[in-house]
C-alpha cells in the first residue's frame, strides 16, 4: 500500500462526489444559506434516512422557516410535518424549545460559535460543526458516524470516538479540507464505503486504505 496521500484521496473523491446523491443537509444549505435551517434539518436528519430528511425539511421550511415563524407553530403540527422521522414528537420539542431560546436570548439569529451552539438540547459537537461550515461557510470539521468510519478505516486517523477524530482531524488534515470533508465522505459512505461489506473492489481509493476492521467486503 502506498503512503497515505490525503490530497490524492480528496480530489478521487471530489470527481466520484458528482456521481453520488448530495446528502440532505447540504441541499438545504446550498438553497440560500441559512444557518437555522440547516440547524433544524441537523436534528432532524439524526436517525433518520437521508430520502425522508429531504422530505421532512422542505414541509417544515414551507411552513416556517425562522424562528419567530416557528414558535407560532402548535407542537402537533411540527410533529405532523417533520414525520415519519426518528424519534419525531423528541425533535418537535426541540426545534420549538431552540426556536424560543433563539429569539428569547440571540435576537432570532443562530450563534456561529460551537461552544454556545452546544449550549441547546439536541446539539452536539455534530450539529454544531455542521451548523458553523454549511450554515455561516466558516472552518469546522463536522465527523458523523461515516467521517469518524472512513477515516479510521483508512488508518489516517487512530481513534475511539467521533470526538477523537475530530480532534485527530483538526490536528492534521489541511484547513482547505476542513469544511468538505463531511460533504465526501457522508457521501462515500452511504454510496459505497458500507459500515459492512464495502465495495472495496471497485473503491478508486482501495490503493490508500488499510482497510482496518473490515472484516468482508465486496
Amino acid at each position: 500500500m502506498i503512503p497515505f496521500d490525503i490530497d490524492s484521496v480528496i480530489t478521487i473523491l471530489r470527481a466520484e462526489y458528482r456521481n453520488w446523491q448530495t446528502p440532505a443537509v447540504t441541499i438545504v444549505a446550498q438553497c440560500g444559506r441559512s444557518p437555522f435551517k440547516v440547524l433544524v434539518s441537523c436534528l432532524i436528519s439524526l436517525r433518520t434516512r437521508d430520502e425522508v430528511t429531504a422530505v421532512a425539511s422542505a414541509r417544515l421550511f414551507a411552513r416556517a422557516d425562522t424562528p419567530e415563524v416557528m414558535l407560532s407553530v402548535p407542537q402537533q403540527e411540527v410533529e405532523s410535518l417533520i414525520y415519519p422521522a426518528g424519534f419525531y414528537r423528541n425533535k418537535a420539542a426541540q426545534i420549538l424549545e431552540i426556536s424560543r431560546r433563539l429569539v428569547a436570548d440571540y435576537g432570532g439569529n443562530v450563534p456561529e460559535e460551537i461552544d454556545e451552539l452546544l449550549k441547546f438540547s439536541g446539539v452536539g459537537r455534530k450539529t454544531a460543526n455542521l451548523v458553523v461550515t454549511l450554515g455561516f461557510g466558516s472552518p469546522g470539521i463536522c465527523v458523523d458516524t461515516h467521517v469518524h468510519r472512513i477515516c479510521n478505516r483508512w488508518g489516517y486517523v487512530s481513534a475511539k470516538t467521533p470526538n477523537e477524530t475530530e480532534m485527530a482531524l483538526r490536528a492534521q488534515l489541511p484547513s482547505r479540507y476542513w469544511i468538505e470533508i463531511n460533504d465526501l465522505l457522508v457521501a462515500f459512505g452511504q454510496n459505497q464505503c458500507y459500515p459492512i461489506s464495502p465495495r472495496c473492489s471497485v473503491c478508486h481509493l482501495a490503493g490508500f486504505c488499510a482497510r482496518s476492521g473490515v472484516d468482508k467486503s465486496r
